[in-house]
């Protein structure tokens, strides 16, 4: 596990407060797995639940969204789980098998987590679907549709477009 924090791009917590958006990292520790991860993310104050947003080797993304007792969660690519304990720690949270040695890269979990904050399904699964999108880039197209993207390029180190 130590190893694979190594690879970790950034991992982000994202809330509102009083109207306002606020971006905090979260530290490798938070990264065991989901249920580790979601713990992390509740303690923050958001007034409607907080998003988590984990890159990983420029490879995958995972998104979790806690709000009370509820955990959603969104893996960008099911075969990330082959190699990587937050990815199968996802699929075991979502009750889904682990990928075989021939499955396609495709998401698991709710594609529509973000509906009801601008980021509709069909547009969610066209960002993930567009090959030439690095993890960093389509969290950062989602943080802007959101409402928190010049936050979330700022920590991230990336400059806004």
């Amino acid at each position: 596990m130590a190893e694979q924090l190594d690879e970790v791009d950034f991992a982000l917590a994202a809330y509102r407060t009083e109207g306002e958006w606020v971006v905090a990292e979260l530290t490798h520790d938070h990264l065991g797995d989901v249920d580790v991860l979601a713990s992390a993310l509740r303690r923050f104050p958001g007034d409607a639940g907080t998003l988590g947003l984990v890159a990983i080797d420029e490879d995958f993304f995972v998104l979790v969204r806690v709000s009370g007792g509820s955990t959603r969660l969104l893996l960008s690519d099911v075969t990330a789980a082959e190699e990587w304990e937050l990815a199968a720690s996802v699929l075991e949270h979502l009750h889904l098998p682990d990928p075989e040695d021939d499955d396609e890269p495709e998401p698991a979990g709710e594609v529509g987590l973000l509906a009801d904050l601008g980021v509709s399904a069909a547009t969610m699964a066209e960002l993930i679907d567009d090959e030439e999108l690095y993890p960093d880039e389509l969290l950062s197209e989602v943080a802007r549709m959101v409402g928190f993207g010049e936050l979330f390029d700022d920590v991230v180190g990336l400059t806004s477009a």
